[in-house]
């Protein structure tokens, strides 16, 4: 499972550097709670994958020093962590969204 998600994570990457903001569905916004199954913590931008809906979603973050200046770090992110994400559908990219911000631990962190 580990190494699916880390093939997952590794495309979405590249898919996401191909394409802006606006290839993603902003009337359907919507929230996904659960833990973390899997991070990639990296720039441009950190990807976190989770279940939603009985699928794996990744979740496009924020650029790693936006996250960090807003309080958010690797260590709060570990498998298994309960987290929730608002975002956006991608429009071309099934099971992946735009993050607009992070609850954990009780902290809020917006992305944008």
């Amino acid at each position: 499972m580990p190494w699916v998600l880390a093939g997952l994570l590794s495309s979405v990457g590249a898919a996401v550097a191909h394409h802006g903001w606006g290839s993603y569905d902003t009337s359907k916004a919507f929230t996904m709670t659960g833990p973390v199954a899997h991070l990639e913590w990296s720039n441009p931008h950190a990807h976190l994958a989770m279940q939603h809906d009985g699928s794996t979603w990744i979740a496009t973050l924020a650029p790693i020093s936006r996250m960090q200046t807003r309080g958010l770090t690797p260590e709060m992110l570990q498998t298994g962590t309960q987290v929730s994400i608002y975002g956006y559908p991608s429009t071309r990219t099934v099971g992946e969204m735009r993050a607009e911000r992070i609850t954990v631990g009780g902290k809020t962190v917006e992305l944008r």
